[in-house]
């Protein structure tokens, strides 16, 4: 469940979610030291959002702190007036494959459970994802991530062939 927050004045409105908690234990001389781990996804819903990480012996503390990470790791996703992304793209990381296609309006977010968290935050409405290779969870978002801040919206890719975007669909014009 996204949970609401509001910062400074001039912060935008950040929805959270955590995607995930996993208990971890460290084996001392002592015995065993339980911990927690919790992975959170953080966004505006405008296509800047965060992925973060935390660790804590309680549940709020590790949330608290993979919050304040995700927020030091915000990026960009460009995307369409559709609510889809601009191109096809695949991230990898690790043994973590996710394939992130384009959809057209009414087909939602289909996607697996992390890649979703991370979807709907970032404002895409309508994609279509599939995971590959493992199912770590943190490895899996980190993925699409990692393919996700690899997009170019057409006005930047146009920028950087010194082009309009005009001329890079339909050819250059002969005066």
């Amino acid at each position: 469940m996204p949970r609401n927050h509001q910062q400074n004045n001039n912060e935008p409105e950040l929805q959270e979610r955590v995607v995930f908690i996993n208990r971890v234990s460290k084996t001392t001389k002592g015995g065993h030291r339980m911990s927690l781990a919790a992975l959170v996804v953080v966004g505006d819903g405008k296509g800047n959002v965060g992925i973060g990480t935390g660790k804590s012996a309680e549940v709020p503390l590790a949330i608290r702190k993979a919050v304040e990470d995700a927020k030091k790791n915000m990026f960009f996703i460009p995307v369409t007036a559709e609510g889809t992304i601009p191109h096809e793209v695949e991230g990898h990381l690790g043994a973590g494959r996710v394939v992130l296609r384009p959809a057209v309006p009414g087909t939602g977010v289909l996607a697996g459970g992390p890649v979703r968290a991370l979807c709907e935050l970032a404002g895409i409405e309508n994609i279509i994802a599939k995971s590959l290779g493992t199912s770590n969870s943190l490895n899996i978002i980190k993925a699409a991530a990692e393919g996700l801040s690899r997009l170019e919206s057409p006005e930047q890719a146009a920028a950087r062939r010194g082009m309009t975007v005009g001329e890079m669909f339909v050819g250059k014009e002969n005066d």
